[in-house]
């Protein structure tokens, strides 16, 4: 029997702010205003939407996706109007009419499926699809359908994640390549990526919906976190991604917008090195971390206590959780070299390998750190060549779900397994969670691997972190997102100098 699961269209969408109605002369004033934005991370892959540089292009507002997640977790149209569960393996999305592609180009069925079935196909495959097998075909000219190998209950939200951006046909070359550049739909064109250090990003005047207030963003990537901070001190820049939390008390607190989020800064061990791999070393670790020093020494009791995987940003998480049976004793590190490895440019992070190297010193290891730019560090991680690597990582990033977190992460086939983890257990316990409905019944499940995958020691959580972010006073409707997945919108402007005293 088919499942009628139609959504019809809402009106508007979710910006994550109140309106703040403006004069129409301050309106005017700002319409050929460009915002200075200053980026943690550098792109990894030339902005290519099959990886984590989606949610660069998601927050610029230059790629859109099918669906939309809002705050509530709750899906809204974006370029799909409806969507609809046929079947258990098929869903028909219907397709927004009157949308334009940045080069010109109709966006019509033919083009949806073809950018969702260069994501299915791709290697590696983008994380939101891990684990996930599917095909799509055209059904008229206004219509896709998505079949899933096996049922998905979460597939419609699956369709929300960045990695999933809609790219016209001009986008995709020869090899994989992916040119993003004026081939997206939102409501400003990627102009030009300047390799690791800038972007230029110009408002698109064909957008199907509300025009954007800005002429457009200067996007600077900086990993440093003092100069980002700097750099909005100075004028340098209107918004800041990630300011430090040592930088947070030299700012003008009214410059400041902290938001919990659904990060945990976690210690991964590799169960394949030669120290690791035992599990009584594994305990040891665990034994030796003293979470609030890091803290009150390096977050400035801006942070909370890693109990789980899961933080505060889910509430239900600690509701369901259930403590980890019969820990592994710790064993005597008797002296033994470990290398710990972390990235710069989470600015906080190479002070927690610090603290780390002191408290596991002090537990009877020798420790030797490897601290790098993530970009230059990311490839050594992935094949496994630390004992220890220390990661801040957005368990909700994708599905407004930690499922396809864990599945990326521990699971034997997980496309970013740093703990090099492969246990059937966790496998068929994120699995079960995978195939049931969203409700209390996949939360109970999502917290049964969460307990399995503790109990392993392969992830050892240390802290869920607050990010802050950094706004002049010039800066009116910027989104402090907690998924990370929007920061400008078409709301978002500027005003004078006068205006914002």
């Amino acid at each position: 029997m088919a499942l009628a699961l139609s959504i019809t269209a809402l009106t508007g969408c979710f910006d994550g702010s109140e309106d703040v109605t403006q004069s129409a002369d301050a309106t005017a004033q700002t319409q050929d205003d460009r915002l200075k934005l200053a980026m943690l991370l550098t792109p990894r892959t030339g902005l290519s939407p099959l990886s984590d540089d989606a949610f660069k292009f998601s927050r610029w507002s230059v790629g859109e996706t099918l669906v939309f997640l809002n705050a509530e977790g709750t899906l809204e149209p974006k370029l799909a109007t409806e969507w609809e569960q046929i079947t258990p393996n098929d869903w028909r999305i219907t397709l927004r009419e009157g949308v334009m592609f940045h080069d010109g180009t109709k966006m019509d069925a033919s083009a949806v499926a073809n950018a969702l079935d260069k994501a299915a196909n791709a290697a590696p495959k983008p994380r939101i699809l891990d684990g996930v097998d599917w095909t799509v075909k055209t059904d008229g000219d206004n219509a896709v359908i998505v079949s899933s190998k096996e049922p998905d209950p979460l597939l419609a939200q699956r369709l929300s994640s960045p990695q999933l951006t809609i790219l016209a046909p001009s986008a995709y070359g020869e090899n994989g390549a992916i040119n993003p550049e004026s081939t997206a739909t939102g409501p400003f064109r990627l102009v030009k990526l300047n390799g690791s250090s800038t972007a230029t990003v110009d408002r698109f005047d064909g957008y199907w919906g509300e025009p954007a207030k800005l002429a457009g963003i200067d996007v600077s990537f900086v990993p440093d976190g003092i100069a980002r901070a700097s750099a909005l001190r100075t004028g340098e820049a209107d918004v800041v991604e990630a300011i430090p939390v040592s930088q947070a008390p030299l700012l003008d607190p009214s410059m400041i917008r902290e938001v919990a989020m659904p990060r945990t800064n976690t210690l991964y061990a590799n169960m394949n090195s030669s120290v690791m791999k035992d599990a009584g070393m594994r305990a040891a670790v665990r034994e030796a971390l003293d979470r609030q020093q890091l803290i009150d020494n390096v977050y400035e009791s801006r942070a909370d206590i890693g109990v789980g995987l899961l933080g505060p940003a889910l509430p239900w998480a600690a509701k369901l959780r259930q403590p980890v049976a019969a820990p592994v004793a710790p064993s005597d590190p008797q002296g033994v070299e470990i290398v710990l490895g972390t990235y710069t440019d989470r600015t906080e992070l190479p002070e927690v390998a610090v603290y780390l190297a002191q408290q596991l010193t002090e537990a009877g290891f020798t420790v030797k750190q490897d601290v790098r730019e993530y970009s230059q560090i990311e490839q050594d991680a992935l094949a496994g060549k630390f004992d220890l690597f220390i990661l801040s990582r957005a368990t909700m990033l994708d599905l407004g779900d930690p499922v396809a977190y864990m599945s990326s992460d521990f699971t034997c086939e997980g496309s970013y397994n740093l703990a090099q983890l492969c246990d059937p257990a966790i496998d068929d316990a994120i699995e079960a969670a995978s195939v049931l409905p969203a409700g209390e019944a996949r939360q109970k499940a999502i917290m049964k691997a969460e307990r399995l995958i503790l109990a392993s020691d392969a992830a050892i959580p240390l802290l869920h972190e607050r990010v802050i972010q950094g706004e002049s006073k010039r800066v009116r409707e910027a989104i402090a997102d907690p998924r990370e997945r929007l920061i400008i919108s078409t709301q978002t402007h500027l005003v004078s100098s006068d205006s914002a005293k």
